[in-house]
């Protein structure tokens, strides 16, 4: 039952998100940049002030979150975003293109990290790696839906009364996103502990929410010990502690190249000689293929009952994947005989590494105020990512192919591997040294 209530309102108001954060991407085949006047690195920068946006609010929106709740909170920034999302079909020039992207990411700043942390309330911590893995996977089949929906609205509206296809995706999704923040406020429940939502609907009778509550808080304890909604200094403090400072590293490495490939894959795949529609209906095959990898990779990590060698062995994956594309004279061999199946492979190792890290990370928190916080950081590191990952694609670097780009992509994802290498021996270390404070081991 907490399955069929918590993640289909999360999963709905995350699709949404993922669809109104990367429709840019489909509509640069769509004649943006000349529509709104900018050039290829304005739309980088661009790219780079909804990320920074993000970082910018993401703790302080899940500091908001904790104290007010989920309900009013994030019902509220979907509601924002929406607008904004929507308002952005009717965007001219350089200075609208900016201003929008930042007010974009300042409103969808801490959904993520804030669904990571509502998820570890209402789960045990052997159960949340699944969770998190179907959270990302609606992101994941947002994003292929997204390139479907593109491929009609692009091809059947545009010019419908005088606005472009790219307009009216723009406002399509940015009505989708509204319809989702209202479901979010008439229907989340508060907490384990009072499951009833803010207009009075109530789930679970007295003796199943202490059922709920109970079953959390024996599986940690840590979950227990907050009986406030203030996050204390002591709690930000821990959060210099280098335990944590791989996982950023990680999490900047690793979604770096994602986030690059993921604006950039409809023109990179227009490069290689396919029409622009064909570009946008081929991009929604790789979300599916990154689903089922990711919901494999969420579900392993849950029966294996560890969490850190499952994004090690992700990441070298990747790695082998770079490798192949580097390798047999990559420029100048055709992408249709032998580096477009390298690149389909490709795509099968970008899953399971963030739900899987998150889960990991959050495991190893000391409180519960600890752990939203941490989310917060987590996620403002993937969008730190997004800072990075906008500028590998740049015109100045041989488009179609971006020689430069790839490189940068194999470093990065060399430099997470290596991260998450010292991360895995870290706890190793720290459980044959000392255990946590409660005296239980730290999680690999």
């Amino acid at each position: 039952r907490v399955d069929w209530l918590i993640l289909p309102i999360l999963i709905f108001g995350f699709s949404t998100l993922t669809l109104n954060r990367s429709n840019i991407g489909f509509s640069l085949n769509n004649g943006f940049l000349q529509d709104v006047g900018i050039t290829q690195n304005d739309f980088n920068v661009g790219q780079q002030l909804l990320s920074a946006g993000i970082v910018i609010f993401e703790i302080p929106s899940n500091m908001i979150l904790y104290r007010i709740g989920p309900a009013i909170w994030i019902g509220f920034q979907i509601i924002a975003w929406s607008l904004v999302g929507t308002l952005q079909a009717f965007q001219s020039g350089l200075g609208a293109f900016i201003a929008t992207r930042l007010l974009l990411g300042i409103c969808e700043s801490g959904f993520i990290p804030a669904g990571l942390y509502l998820m570890t309330n209402w789960y045990k911590t052997f159960e949340t790696g699944k969770r998190f893995s179907i959270y990302f996977a609606g992101s994941m089949a947002a994003a292929a839906l997204g390139g479907l929906i593109a491929f009609g609205v692009v091809g059947n509206l545009d010019g419908r009364g005088g606005l472009s296809g790219w307009r009216w995706l723009f406002i399509i999704e940015g009505l989708m996103a509204f319809c989702s923040g209202v479901v979010f406020i008439v229907f989340f429940p508060k907490s384990p502990t009072d499951p009833v939502s803010i207009f009075g609907w109530r789930y679970f009778d007295e003796r199943e929410s202490q059922i709920l509550r109970q079953r959390i808080i024996i599986d940690d304890p840590t979950k227990g010990i907050r009986v406030d909604n203030n996050v204390t200094w002591e709690e930000l403090r821990r959060l210099t502690n280098w335990r944590l400072l791989p996982h950023v590293i990680t999490t900047i490495a690793a979604i770096s190249p994602a986030q690059g490939l993921g604006t950039y894959s409809p023109s990179l795949v227009a490069g290689m000689g396919f029409s622009n529609l064909s570009a946008i209906a081929m991009m929604t095959v790789p979300p599916w293929i990154l689903l089922i990898g990711n919901l494999t990779c969420g579900f392993m990590s849950d029966k294996l009952k560890s969490r850190g060698p499952v994004v090690l062995v992700a990441l070298i994956y990747r790695i082998t994947r770079f490798c192949l594309l580097a390798v047999g004279n990559f420029f100048t061999t055709s992408w249709r005989t032998y580096h477009l199946p390298a690149v389909a492979s490709l795509v099968v190792c970008f899953t399971g590494v963030d739900p899987v890290h998150g889960s990991w990370l959050s495991m190893n928190c000391l409180s519960e105020a600890e752990r939203s916080v941490t989310m917060a950081i987590h996620i403002m590191g993937a969008n730190v990512a997004g800072i990075v990952g906008a500028q590998i694609f740049r015109s100045d670097d041989s488009p179609p192919f971006y020689p430069r780009g790839w490189t940068v992509i194999l470093s990065l994802v060399a430099t997470a591997v290596a991260a998450t290498l010292v991360s895995n021996l870290q706890y190793l270390i720290l459980n044959r040294t000392g255990r946590r404070p409660e005296g239980s081991k730290w999680k690999l």
